[in-house]
């Protein structure tokens, strides 16, 4: 059995300040055995460090289409934003990716309705039921919905910066691959508790410094 947080985002996302070494060591540190990147639209941080870590690092995505937002675990090839979710998911089908939609009913930061959910259940490998940025309010929804439906749930912080890493996520067997993913979380127990509301000036910050550092940059630079 491994641990590992299913939603985190790095230097790579506009709104995180994390850096990918920084993630590799802390999630040595708390004994993770996998360390899922999944950034906004694109997967390049993911590339860059599996390729210094290549058993160790899985290249997720998380993916903004015209309706909310999908996590994708085992990505070979970039989707783009602005899709139609049934594009997006059939691209995502296309390269055997594993496929979750993320934090559902949290429709300030692109969630899921529930008549969407059931519109797309015969793309999808899991829902997101346990959103380290969520209150469980919205979180229990989610749960109750996965348990009716007969999906797994995929659990992870949505972190933005390193302090958040790791507080949630799923306890499971190991995989290495997105089948062997799909048999093993059949057998996950979620770990770990939602964080406090603060977490959420982490993304302010990074967006506003980053912001701030290009504004500095000399154009020739």
């Amino acid at each position: 059995m491994i641990k590992a947080d299913f939603h985190l985002h790095t230097e790579y996302s506009p709104d995180s300040i994390a850096k990918l070494e920084d993630l590799y060591q802390k999630a040595q540190k708390i004994g993770l055995g996998k360390l899922i990147i999944t950034d906004h639209n694109t997967i390049a941080g993911a590339v860059k460090i599996q390729r210094k870590y290549p058993d160790f690092v899985v290249i997720g995505e998380e993916i903004l289409t015209t309706s909310g937002e999908i996590l994708a675990y085992f990505v070979q090839e970039e989707i783009p934003e602005g899709l139609e979710p049934i594009e997006a998911l059939k691209r995502l089908r296309d390269q055997g990716a594993f496929i979750s939609l993320a934090h559902p009913y949290a429709f300030k930061r692109n969630g899921w309705q529930p008549e969407e959910m059931i519109a797309l259940l015969p793309w999808i490998d899991a829902i997101e039921t346990r959103n380290g940025r969520n209150p469980k309010r919205l979180n229990l929804p989610a749960i109750r919905f996965a348990a009716e439906h007969g999906l797994p749930g995929t659990a992870g912080s949505d972190s933005h910066s390193l302090r958040e890493f790791g507080k949630i996520g799923l306890e499971l067997p190991d995989f290495s691959d997105a089948e062997s993913l799909r048999k093993a979380i059949r057998d996950a127990v979620p770990f770990g508790e939602e964080a406090p509301a603060y977490v959420h000036l982490y993304s302010r910050y990074a967006v506003l410094n980053k912001k701030l550092r290009k504004k500095a940059k000399p154009k020739n630079a």
